[in-house]
């Protein structure tokens, strides 16, 4: 446990996206003063996992929901995607900070289907997530 706490609208935002599908992903990152989790962006119902994963920086931490669509036994499915990008690239105290937190952030998120811990793009490629989601 950090102490860093998890602003409402995360949890707000996460509900409506797992009851509503109205927005495909979210991605939250820590406030400038390292209090708080809070939302920074949102993605459109028609966005894509790629255009999920070029919103995540290249060199910095976030957190990361993803409504995952994908088609098994003939039929349409949904898990939600809980990500957690850590770049090698990004600085010591942000990655602990966020390593952290994780299990506070997560435990607020009720419905989770799938983690995935990424530190370079090859972690979090579709083909990659969609083999982790389908062992599920």
């Amino acid at each position: 446990m950090s102490g860093i706490a998890i602003a409402d609208e995360v949890v707000h935002k996460f509900n409506e996206l797992k009851l509503a599908h109205n927005t495909r992903y979210l991605i939250f990152k820590m406030s400038d003063n390292l209090t708080e989790v809070v939302l920074e962006k949102t993605g459109a119902p028609t966005a894509t996992w790629e255009n999920f994963t070029a919103d995540l920086p290249r060199d910095d931490c976030r957190y990361g929901i993803f409504d995952f669509e994908y088609e098994k036994d003939g039929g349409r499915r949904n898990k939600i995607v809980f990500v957690v990008w850590c770049p090698e690239t990004s600085k010591i105290k942000p990655k602990m900070l966020y390593t952290s937190t994780k299990d506070s952030l997560k435990k607020k998120l009720v419905g989770i289907g799938t983690e995935v811990q990424a530190t370079d793009s090859s972690e979090i490629s579709r083909a990659e997530v969609l083999a982790r989601v389908d062992r599920v």
